[in-house]
């Protein structure tokens, strides 16, 4: 039988409830994209939460296969936004497009020393799973 875990409900309302009324510190970890191979090779790590400054390629969607660096992620609408994907509006003015996280994948990571201790923390983690 499945484990079930006792913290998360089964009931589908439930379930939306708690995703959309989710605080900024779980919408964070929501928020994460795919690392390149490369990058997924090199750190031992599939996804990561995405931050200001990453570089990422758009894989999904009308933007697909323009590349940009994040200029912000806007929790409380589920999106980033990347430089120099915009709409121009009516009047002139140049908008940025919302793009959902899960629609990149990250070429370069804006690397600090708290991200470092991230990558490592989760790289090996990983690794005990794969060895054992």
């Amino acid at each position: 039988m499945a484990v079930m875990n006792k913290m998360l409900h089964s009931s589908r309302s439930k379930s939306r409830k708690a995703h959309f009324s989710a605080p900024s510190s779980e919408r964070r970890v929501i928020l994460s994209a795919r690392l390149s191979k490369e990058l997924a090779e090199k750190y031992n790590v599939r996804s990561i939460p995405i931050r200001k400054d990453d570089e990422v390629l758009i894989q999904r969607g009308s933007q697909k296969g323009r590349e940009g660096k994040i200029t912000s992620v806007y929790r409380l609408k589920w999106s980033v936004h990347v430089q120099n994907v915009n709409r121009d509006k009516s009047n002139g003015q140049s908008v940025p497009l919302p793009i959902h996280p899960s629609n990149v994948v990250i070429t370069k990571l804006h690397l600090d020393k708290d991200r470092e201790d991230i990558l490592a923390r989760s790289g090996k983690g990983r690794q005990a799973r794969k060895s054992a």
